[in-house]
């Protein structure tokens, strides 16, 4: 038993000991042009599934956050907050965005990766070393708004989000919060008033947020 208990802590110790050397010889490459090992990418990726699934798991959705309304309010915070990352129906990435790695997700088919109560405790809290960003200071209806927009992406086409943005801005679209200067909507890249289908029909009224 002794033999056992003394072989257990001497591979505890060249354990440490390995893994220090490890972490303070440089080995591992931290620039972004350089991918992750696959093991490393694995394990940040099921710590973080995992992670959010766990702290979601007490979230419910708001009754009926999914209408109309509540995605063009999430349709205005998209565009003023997410687009130029993740891009949407005929809005590429930013040149930053492809820059970073990881690269921001592509978030046309994120409502099927994730519960509508996952995606709102990520778009509130952020996500650790990828450069999701917490919108804490947002309010959670227009946070639930935002989820109501992914919800509907899978399905939206190119003219189908210029149309909902041409919509935020008939209604004085403009955000701001804080010191954060607003965006005004006419200025996203991929955006042209010309290119709002005709007929669009008035965009129902929201909730000042």
């Amino acid at each position: 038993m002794r033999t056992v208990l003394v072989t257990l802590l001497a591979v505890l110790l060249l354990t440490i000991a390995g893994t220090f050397t490890f972490i303070y010889a440089g080995v591992y490459d931290v620039a972004a042009t350089h991918p992750h090992w696959p093991i490393t990418y694995w394990a940040m990726e099921t710590v973080r599934k995992q992670s959010v699934k766990m702290r979601a798991s007490g979230l419910t959705p708001p009754p009926g956050f999914t209408d109309d309304a509540h995605v063009l309010a999430g349709t205005e915070h998209y565009a003023a907050h997410c687009a130029s990352c993740h891009g949407a129906p005929g809005v590429p990435r930013g040149d930053l965005a492809e820059r970073l790695y990881p690269k921001p997700a592509d978030l046309t088919h994120s409502a099927e990766r994730y519960t509508p109560a996952e995606l709102f405790w990520i778009l509130k809290n952020g996500i650790k070393m990828s450069g999701m960003p917490a919108w804490m200071d947002h309010s959670d209806d227009e946070l639930w708004a935002t989820v109501a927009f992914l919800e509907r992406l899978p399905t939206m086409k190119e003219a189908d989000y210029a149309k909902l943005v041409m919509a935020s801005i008939a209604q004085g679209g403009r955000h701001s919060h804080g010191d954060m200067p607003g965006m005004d909507h006419s200025t996203m890249p991929g955006m042209n008033h010309d290119a709002m289908p005709a007929g669009t029909p008035p965009a129902p009224a929201l909730h000042s947020h």
